[in-house]
């Protein structure tokens, strides 16, 4: 059980708590957020910070996220998703757009997610959102208006 909690994995799930707390109470400020971070980490700097830059990340952004994962996600308005969904979605689609994180390896990642935390139908839900937010980045001229 060591070793998997010293994974990048964790580090998504534990930012996937934090976000959805921040979708439905009031945000935390950032330096508890990172105590809580760092306590689930036990303390691992590289995967602390990884964990940090991506909640920093995702909270910065996530207007600018909210509105591409609208704009993808056909007959779904964002407000009407499931909370872990919604945020599973955003935590993929900051990896894919903003961090170092190839494509393909953020959308296993968030499949990883939604299969553990979300309902029945969120992996084929999420990999079709992600999948078509990945090729609209890669090539914006693939993915129709």
């Amino acid at each position: 059980m060591i070793a998997r909690m010293s994974t990048r994995r964790r580090a998504r799930e534990i930012v996937l708590q934090l976000l959805y707390e921040a979708d439905l109470n009031d945000w935390r400020d950032a330096a508890t957020s990172r105590k809580f971070i760092r306590s689930r980490l036990q303390g691992r700097k590289v995967l602390t910070d990884f964990a940090a830059e991506l909640l920093d990340g995702t909270m910065a952004r996530r207007d600018d996220i909210d509105a591409k994962l609208t704009k993808l996600s056909t007959n779904w308005a964002l407000h009407r998703m499931p909370v872990t969904d919604r945020n599973v979605l955003r935590l993929g689609a900051y990896e894919i757009l903003y961090s170092g994180t190839p494509g393909q390896v953020a959308i296993s990642e968030a499949l990883t997610l939604a299969k553990r935390y979300g309902g029945e139908n969120s992996p084929r839900f999420i990999n079709g959102v992600l999948d078509r937010l990945f090729k609209y980045h890669s090539n914006p001229e693939s993915v129709s208006s």
